[in-house]
């Protein structure tokens, strides 16, 4: 229910990345798949200076429905992911707790099926993303991509 294409919106996050990052950050584009197995295959399409990178990663379906775990191959830290809320047609929004041998951080995620959501969805991923402990300077709506934007090099 999940699969195809979505946009991320917002971000929210305590870990260090995000901190050093999040003045570059900017829309991407996600796609889900099924596996035969039920496991979801998430290719995410991210802006990186003037082109696209793309990341592959393979969610693995645990006992819990809407919950998957992730291991990264290139940090080596333990992704615990939720589906906290969708109605699979506009939004989906996503929590993951991510523990690695420094410490643990938490990252909530809002998925929009188009580059737009109401402002009540919006406001919702904040709610949410402040119950789960972040603050303001850690919540972003991620500015739209795809644009030249004026005067940028």
């Amino acid at each position: 229910q999940l699969t195809g294409r979505w946009y991320s919106i917002g971000l929210a996050s305590n870990s260090n990345w995000f901190k050093e990052k999040k003045h570059l950050m900017k829309m991407c584009t996600t796609d889900i798949s099924a596996t035969a197995d039920g496991n979801l295959e998430v290719t995410s399409t991210y802006p990186k200076g003037d082109r696209c990178e793309k990341r592959n990663s393979l969610y693995t379906k645990t006992d819990q429905p809407g919950r998957f775990s992730y291991t990264s191959p290139r940090w080596g830290s333990n992704h615990d992911i939720r589906v906290v809320e969708t109605n699979y047609d506009e939004y989906a929004m996503v929590a993951t707790q991510i523990s690695k041998s420094t410490g643990s951080s938490t990252m909530v995620l809002l998925y929009s099926r188009t580059k737009e959501l109401s402002p009540e969805r919006l406001e919702r991923f904040t709610q949410f993303s402040r119950q789960q402990g972040l603050t303001e300077e850690e919540i972003l709506i991620l500015p739209q991509t795809g644009e030249k934007l004026e005067g940028t090099r």
